[in-house]
């Protein structure tokens, strides 16, 4: 029974990276067969009976885009009966945190291409996958308030610029406030001054040359124990 799918059940996966030139990214295949072929949609596919759904979609990524995800968590399910032209399919969503310098995508299977897409400047997507991301959007600004994401997006030792630039790109963005005024609100030193209090992140004696930048700046790095520490005491980020 290997190989054999469920027939009404997929997986999709949101998945987000971040780079401090390219901002926050999304990743999309392009499907080679109908229905929408040639569209953009995200990536996934059926579940094989024999595998779970985060099974299924580990699988589904490693198969169309040759990526691995650490970070992973369901989002989701989207059952609407006009959600998919070829009959009745249920979509199990999961959202997934990557840094996209790891991986050289590799598009196969059914996917025709991978690529990275800011998440300002979107195609159209297929099916109702337009709506899964904007729920994805949703929850990983949200998360930003109860849990440091950078861990999963940021490199393991970074100028603190990187972390302010991504706090200013997820919260800002199409919010209530508009980005002029959310960055005054988030003043970078009180926002430095935040981060290193509750202890999340460690300066260390190290600096790295920043590109239009004429002197190096000072790395930090994040504080796994303290963020565990913190993820079961209740964390809390307020402005």
């Amino acid at each position: 029974m290997s190989g054999q799918t469920l027939r009404n059940v997929t997986v999709d996966a949101v998945v987000f990276g971040y780079s401090p030139e390219q901002n926050l990214r999304v990743l999309l295949v392009k499907r080679k067969y109908d229905p929408h072929i040639n569209q953009w949609a995200l990536p996934g596919g059926f579940v094989q009976l024999e595998e779970s759904l985060e099974e299924a979609v580990h699988r589904e990524l490693q198969e169309e885009t040759g990526i691995s995800v650490g970070y992973l968590e369901q989002l989701y399910t989207f059952g609407d009966p006009d959600r998919d032209s070829r009959r009745r399919i249920i979509s199990v969503a999961y959202l997934a945190l990557v840094k996209p310098d790891a991986f050289e995508l590799v598009a196969s299977t059914d996917a025709a291409d991978a690529r990275w897409f800011d998440i300002r400047e979107l195609p159209e997507l297929a099916f109702d996958h337009q709506n899964i991301l904007e729920l994805a959007f949703k929850r990983l600004r949200n998360k930003v308030f109860y849990e440091p994401i950078g861990f999963e997006l940021l490199d393991d030792k970074f100028p603190f610029v990187h972390l302010y630039h991504l706090y200013l790109t997820m919260l800002a963005g199409d919010g209530p406030l508009q980005a002029d005024e959310f960055e005054a609100q988030l003043e970078r030193r009180n926002f430095k001054r935040l981060m290193l209090k509750r202890g999340l992140i460690v300066e260390l004696n190290e600096r790295r040359q920043q590109k239009g930048s004429g002197r190096p700046a000072r790395l930090y790095r994040f504080d796994p124990e303290k963020y565990e520490d913190m993820k079961k005491e209740g964390f809390s980020f307020e402005l």
